[in-house]
């Protein structure tokens, strides 16, 4: 506070109170002559020597600002308050200065202030005054301040890169994206929302940067195939991913993949289905070694490349023997080598509308040329129509190289049949893939060569021999019953009789298979001759020439039969008449006995002694207690009781008597011998 003289008036002093630290008067008043200063309780009081006492009182903060707000004494009003140092009170200064400036048009000083208040005033106040586009520049300052300061978000972010984009600042960009890096290399604003900006702005290689330095390994990817067609870099840089990732980002962009590369795709998956891709890692997070994905995982990515995804799956069996889904992969394999047609889905009814277009022009100029109305007229049609088959000629060209040739599709059912032996070794009961499966698309598919040697693995002869039928291969049916039907090596012999009805229900001439078929029926006799004749007979083609070789050799053997049989019989006949000669003997005459010694023991007979009535004698002494059966024909005379009681025993045996007789292919043989044992004898 200092009082000077007044220059102007003499009789009066100016009263000045100086503020140093903002070299400013802070007020002035002209007073008279002062006789003393005192400062107390806050106030400023000053006496005068006309007895006047005058007290100067400080105004509160808010109406120093108003007043210097009113005399735009704005920086003032900030180095005031900032004295106070109150964050909120400086920033709302600034505000306002920014505010006065802005109004002045004085957008690069106004923006200078909205920076100094980042962290205090709401971003977007200052935003909506700078988004006309002859402010961008001050704008991107003010956003490029809001990202320094990590205050920034995904919007800020937007608008920051949109306004660089805008501008073409690649410098500023180039800083931005590579150069906002906090504590440990970590990007300082929203990843995501910088990648779809720099991406919907054509600004490609930065976006890519962006992702892949914070590991968005999706949005890498979908920028790299879907805007720049950089599939040799997509596939290096999957197989520079850890195992697990790349086999994500392949199931993701593996359709696209082998659509333009597929050798090259289907490279980088063997190398992660196999393991032994070089960039991938494989291992996992605590050191032990991950699972490897399964080929029938990325099945779906081939969906329109049948024949890549068939290479694929045999290069990997051909790698990998035991698989834990080797099922899943030989059953698609198969449907593979068994389809119709490896054609694309679609494929084919395009070539047929190609094909239909072709035809139906070709029509349309016979019908036009046939009766041009003016020479002009036909020679407009021949250049018309020269212009559009040679645009479609390239076309159509594509489509016929695309078709498959009947010699692919035979090596196709090749691979298929190799497949089908290879993955059922015979030391195997089951196959490597669903032999159910494997039935109904041979059968689909009308492979016949399939069918026959899943039907022979599976034992279903039957089916087996209805193929060879089916085709009329005789031949092949009359071997295929020399392979399966030989008892020797576990075979069904009575396959032969099914052969041999299928030729007597043919009514076709085939003499020399059914003399072929009689020598195997005949050998292991497995059909009676009148069953025989009954068959052939219902095929009018065959003559009597056919089997009368085999009737004559029925008959010869059936006679040799009857008389070993009529031997048999008088042979039995003159034993039953001998022994009830000598039944009738014991009970009606006297035996003597003359022999001298004992059977026994050999000695001169003595008394007391036994005789029996089969004319052996014995010592009394030699029998023991046995008196009552002959020693030397006890065993024989037991071993025919036995015989005889277990023959009445299983006389009495009605359920095994009823499968004996169901089972048997002889049942007149079975009936006969249990006649013998006496089933139908009436019970005593």
């Amino acid at each position: 506070m200092v009082v000077i003289a007044d220059q102007r008036r003499t009789d009066k002093n100016l009263f000045n109170i100086y503020d140093l630290k903002n070299k400013l008067i802070a007020y002035s008043f002209p007073i008279g002559k002062v006789t003393n200063v005192l400062c107390e309780w806050g106030n400023v009081i000053i006496l005068t020597d006309d007895h006047k006492v005058v007290c100067l009182g400080e105004k509160d903060m808010e109406s120093k600002l108003e007043m210097l707000f009113r005399k735009s004494l704005y920086t003032v009003a900030i180095n005031l308050v900032q004295s106070q140092h109150d964050a909120a009170a400086t920033a709302e200064v600034l505000r306002k200065y920014g505010d006065h400036l802005y109004g002045k048009q004085d957008y690069d000083e106004a923006m200078a202030q909205y920076i100094r208040t980042i962290g205090q005033l709401e971003p977007s106040y200052v935003i909506q005054k700078f988004l006309d586009a002859q402010r961008i520049h001050n704008l991107t300052n003010y956003l490029e301040k809001l990202h320094e300061k990590g205050l920034a978000t995904p919007d800020h972010t937007t608008l920051l890169i949109n306004c660089f984009t805008k501008l073409k600042a690649v410098a500023k960009l180039d800083d931005f994206i590579k150069g906002e890096q906090g504590g440990e290399g970590e990007l300082c604003f929203d990843v995501e929302t910088a990648v779809k900006v720099c991406r919907a702005a054509g600004y490609h290689q930065h976006a890519m940067y962006v992702a892949k330095k914070a590991g968005e390994h999706e949005w890498y990817l979908k920028i790299l195939l879907e805007d720049l067609g950089g599939y040799d870099e997509a596939l290096q840089y999957i197989s520079s991913l850890p195992l697990y990732e790349a086999a994500v980002r392949l199931k993701q962009y593996g359709k696209i993949l082998v659509c333009h590369k597929p050798p090259e795709t289907i490279d980088v998956l063997l190398g992660i289905c196999v393991g032994d891709s070089t960039g991938s890692n494989d291992r996992s997070d605590n050191g032990l070694p991950t699972i490897l994905p399964s080929p029938v995982d990325f099945v779906h990515i081939f969906v329109d490349q049948p024949k890549w995804l068939m290479f694929f799956l045999e290069q990997y069996i051909n790698k990998v023997k035991d698989s834990l889904a080797h099922t899943e992969i030989h059953n698609t394999l198969l449907e593979l080598y068994l389809s119709e047609d490896l054609c694309a889905p679609g494929f084919s009814e395009n070539l047929d509308k190609k094909e239909e277009e072709k035809h139906g022009s070709l029509n349309r100029v016979k019908s036009l040329i046939v009766k041009p109305s003016s020479k002009n007229e036909a020679s407009n049609i021949d250049y018309s129509l020269h212009r559009k088959f040679s645009k479609n000629k390239s076309d159509i060209s594509v489509v016929d190289s695309l078709k498959e040739s009947k010699e692919e599709k035979n090596e196709r059912l090749a691979k298929g049949l190799s497949l089908l032996k290879s993955a059922w070794p015979s030391h195997e009961q089951q196959p490597r893939y669903d032999e159910d499966l494997a039935v109904v698309l041979c059968e689909m598919l009308g492979f016949r060569d399939g069918l026959l040697f899943l039907y022979e693995k599976m034992k279903l002869y039957k089916e087996l021999m209805a193929c060879y039928m089916q085709d009329k291969d005789y031949r092949g049916l009359i071997s295929c019953c020399k392979r399966l039907a030989d008892p020797s090596r576990g075979g069904d012999s009575s396959l032969w009789a099914d052969v041999l009805q299928y030729f007597g229900e043919k009514g076709e001439d085939c003499s020399q298979e059914v003399k072929e078929v009689l020598v195997y029926v005949e050998k292991d006799n497995l059909l009676p001759p009148l069953i025989v004749l009954q068959t052939l007979a219902k095929n009018p083609n065959l003559t009597l020439s056919v089997v009368k070789d085999y009737v004559a050799r029925q008959f010869q053997q059936m006679s040799q039969l009857i008389e070993e049989d009529q031997k048999t019989i008088d042979k039995y006949q003159k034993e039953t008449i001998t022994m009830r000669k000598e039944v009738h003997d014991l009970r009606t005459n006297a035996r003597i006995f003359q022999l001298s010694k004992c059977s026994a023991c050999t000695s001169s007979l003595d008394l007391p002694a036994v005789h029996f009535l089969c004319m052996h004698s014995f010592h009394q002494r030699c029998l023991g207690d046995n008196e009552k059966e002959c020693p030397v024909c006890m065993p024989n005379n037991r071993t025919l009781l036995d015989m005889k009681r277990n023959l009445e025993q299983s006389s009495n045996d009605h359920d095994t008597f009823f499968q004996l007789l169901r089972n048997s292919d002889d049942g007149f043989s079975v009936i006969a011998e249990y006649f013998g044992r006496g089933i139908l004898n009436k019970r005593q």
